[in-house]
């Protein structure tokens, strides 16, 4: 059976390499797809663990020449009594996906595992010690600090490093040349040749101390034929290093006239291109806050009720069925539902809906959500990995590390991007060295430098990744989940909005309208022998009708024989009696007269009820109603969705007349009535007839297979799960008004990526000739190295910086208060 697991990679600097750890990956026996993200510095890998470890993928990124980032754990187990215990404990910890190694001292009862910070969490391995029996003594981790922190700290040290040989290194060659006393009393104190000597110094410490990252991973990606950016800084700086030494050396290797040296411009070009990293680390973990934000929505601790006392436990040691406290102003640590107490708790962290909803006996809580002035006791029902903040975290990940069809582009045009960029800075040189005169050799090697790095590709690899990291993050600031990066596309060209009715366009908690019996039945009597029926249905109408009928005082005796016949109604025996309770259809296929009743329902149906018909021993006895009010802010997303230019349609198995009153309520023209659940899918299918786009929002069940064929399905988040499995897009608060906001989110997302590509091409397109030396016959001008870095770098902080204005963007009024926002 196939497993996913994702892994962090260190090292990647552009579209390039992220290709070429794909394409290692992929080439592993028993790998199935491999998908690598340049902007999370992550790939995810679906593998048959049958023939591929944890490991393995590990040593194959490391021999790409990359670092797969792993984390070390430490914790104490308590519980040990023989080495048959430890043993246990090391197989448990082994078979958790994600680890690499785990090792259990009985002696000093403690637990070392080794393991992949992107596929699990310290929490799941403790919760795995204690699965398999035994306890955890503390929750102290001695874990590998944040990648991105310690690679925004190491190159701050090595800018600084650089920066303080690289400042004097370029004064030294540049200020000179603007001053000519300063030129005269250099030279005449130092000499040409001292001079050079003095540069020298200056710039090996840098060529060779933070520049060794370049020849590090651009030999390797040499080596493994698929160069890359490191590629091109390598081979630029060492040509001008190279080129500076031998004249520093061995001056009369060189004609007159072309005894020059270039040093500034590899120390300076290392210099600036590290500046742009740091500033690229920077900028990447801005456009992460909202995973952090994510992240640090649970409490560290657990006030769990045990044996009558109260202990504060990390969340680990929390455990199903576990009692716990959550005091006034405490966020709410685990899945549970309330026992006793009540209290309104502000649930806009994680559905986006800032107004409080209130909880008593029964209600179901949400981990991470903030309880208010009340306090509540809850019994856990889901813990650790299992808890709902805990799948939104993966679903946002997973989005945040899927690539959009348009990143296809891109990847079509990295593929053979930098091999072209080489030909080029090879056919630069060639072309000085014929047509340059006297000074053909320094001005083939200033360009041939200058093309090499000018053309690396970070900006054209950071330019989709980083814009759907910061698109799916906001969406999830704002009670959106876009499970990936082509539901984020695919929203935004959604031409139909098809829209299921009940608990999608309406509450789904309908009431009990009107009960028209006919003679000799009476109201009573009615609602007793149909309340008995619906008793064991759990849909909407059916429990309507029960607590109708309990509220009236009414002993429902329990039915025998009951079936439910889909999508026409449910029957059963009571008392001896055969009742048959649906709608007309049912009726009609029964054979069961209904003409009495038929002129009322009609009006009523245009009035908004839905309409049933009760029919006891094959005679009709009763017409009952259900009347399902609309969804706030449903009335605002239709309007919304039409000023968009969107058709909208109503998909329904309600009654006609109904489906129709709540249309017009609604302003849409189109409706699809009476649509049986496995009609559903086909009613999708025929929309999208002629390459018609097709969005479907629903709720339920029968909802699953529509969401499944649509283009795009979304999903009410406050629905079933089937239905939000079948899901591209699920709506955490329910609010209608999320599929607007959505599909907003998703065209600037997608404007954003565009614009990025188009800085990211054009930079390249524009800037490679003018470095190559294109202007130089017109203006006489040439493009410096230095200059060429700075572009460089500035192009991919341009592309960041771009991706970092999705953070502003503002859904409707009411989740602008959101908790993470």
């Amino acid at each position: 059976m196939s497993q996913t697991m994702e892994l962090g990679v260190g090292g990647m600097t552009c579209a390039s390499c992220t290709a070429r750890v794909e394409r290692s990956l992929k080439r592993l026996s028993g790998v199935e797809d491999a998908t690598v993200n340049l902007a999370t510095e992550r790939a995810t890998v679906t593998f048959d663990p049958a023939h591929v470890t944890p490991q393995d993928l590990v040593n194959t990124v490391r021999s790409a020449g990359y670092e797969p980032a792993t984390a070390d754990l430490e914790f104490g187990v308590g519980g040990m009594t023989c080495a048959n215990c430890s043993g246990r404990v090391e197989r448990a910890l082994n078979r958790t996906p994600g680890v690499l190694s785990a090792s259990v001292n009985l002696a000093t009862e403690r637990a070392s595992v080794r393991y992949l910070p992107q596929s699990v969490t310290p929490d799941t391995l403790r919760a795995a010690v204690v699965d398999a029996g035994y306890s955890v003594a503390d929750a102290e981790a001695e874990v590998a600090e944040n990648p991105r922190a310690a690679e925004v700290r190491s190159l701050r040290r090595a800018v600084t490093f650089s920066a303080a040989f690289a400042v004097p290194l370029l004064l030294l060659a540049m200020a000179p040349m603007l001053i000519m006393p300063l030129h005269m009393w250099l030279m005449s104190t130092l000499g040409e040749r001292s001079l050079n000597v003095l540069m020298l110094l200056l710039a090996a410490p840098v060529q060779f101390g933070p520049g060794r990252r370049f020849y590090r991973l651009g030999w390797a990606a040499l080596r493994h034929r698929s160069p890359d950016m490191n590629s091109l800084v390598m081979i630029g700086t060492t040509a001008a290093f190279g080129y500076s030494l031998l004249v520093t050396l061995a001056p009369d290797l060189f004609p007159p006239g072309t005894r020059h040296v270039y040093y500034e411009a590899s120390g300076v070009v290392i210099t600036l291109v590290l500046l742009g990293k740091y500033f690229e680390a920077v900028a990447k973990g801005r456009s992460s806050d909202a995973m952090r934000a994510l992240l640090n929505l649970q409490p560290p601790v657990a006030h769990v009720l045990r044996g009558g006392t109260e202990q504060d436990l990390p969340l680990a040691a929390v455990r199903v069925g576990d009692e716990i406290l959550v005091r006034p102003g405490e966020k709410i640590p685990v899945d549970g539902v309330v026992e006793r107490g009540s209290s309104f708790v502000d649930e806009s962290m994680l559905t986006g809906e800032s107004v409080p909803v209130h909880k008593e006996a029964g209600a179901e809580l949400t981990g991470g959500t903030l309880n208010g002035t009340g306090a509540l006791h809850l019994r856990a029902t889901r813990v650790g990995a299992d808890t709902a903040l805990a799948g939104i975290i993966r679903l946002v990940e997973r989005a945040q590390g899927s690539k959009p069809p348009i990143q296809g582009l891109a990847d079509r045009v990295v593929a053979v991007f930098v091999p072209a960029v080489l030909v080029i800075a090879a056919l630069t040189f060639m072309a000085w060295l014929l047509a340059g005169g006297p000074d053909a050799l320094p001005r083939a090697l200033v360009s041939t430098v200058a093309v090499l790095i000018i053309a690396c590709p970070c900006a054209m690899g950071l330019a989709t990744p980083t814009s759907v990291m910061v698109g799916t993050g906001r969406a999830a600031e704002l009670g959106v989940l876009f499970r990936s990066g082509a539901a984020l596309e695919g929203l935004q060209d959604a031409q139909v909005v098809a829209l299921d009715k009940t608990g999608t366009l309406t509450q789904g908690r309908p009431t009990l309208g009107e009960v028209r019996a006919v003679a000799p039945w009476t109201r009573g009597d009615v609602l007793r022998v149909v309340g008995s029926v619906e008793a064991s249905s759990e849909h909407p109408v059916a429990r309507a009708i029960v607590e109708a009928a309990r509220s009236e005082g009414l002993n429902l005796p329990a039915a025998q024989d009951v079936q439910a016949v889909p999508g026409f109604g449910v029957q059963g025996l009571v008392d001896g009696l055969r009742v048959q309770v649906g709608a007309d259809r049912f009726m009609s296929r029964l054979g069961v007269d209904i003409s009495a009743v038929a002129a009322e329902a009609q009006a009523l149906a245009d009035a908004g009820h839905t309409p049933m018909f009760a029919a006891v021993n094959g005679q009709l006895a009763a017409l009952v109603t259900a009347v399902d009010p609309l969804k706030a802010g449903s009335l605002e997303a239709v309007q919304a969705l039409r000023d968009a230019g969107l058709r909208v349609v109503i998909v329904t198995g309600d009654h006609q007349r109904t489906a129709h009153a709540v249309a017009r309520q609604l302003g849409i023209d189109e409706v699809r009535a009476e649509v049986l659940p496995e009609d559903k899918q086909r009613t999708v299918q025929e929309l999208q007839a002629g390459g018609t786009r097709v969005a479907f929002v629903g709720d339920g069940i029968n909802d699953a297979p529509a969401l499944a064929q649509a283009d795009v399905g979304v999903a009410i988040g406050t629905g079933t799960d089937v239905a939000a499995e079948s899901a591209d897009v699920i709506l955490m608060s329910g609010d209608l008004r999320g599929v607007p906001t959505a599909r907003r989110l998703s065209r600037a997302t997608l404007a954003n990526i565009r614009l990025n590509l188009l800085w990211a091409f054009g930079y390249n397109v524009l800037l490679i000739p003018v470095a190559a030396g294109a202007l130089f016959p017109l203006l006489g001008w040439q493009l410096s190295p230095v200059l060429a870095a700075a572009a460089m770098g500035l192009s991919s902080v341009l592309v960041l910086s771009n991706a970092l204005r999705l953070r502003r963007f503002r859904g409707p009024e009411r989740v602008q208060t959101s908790g993470l926002a």
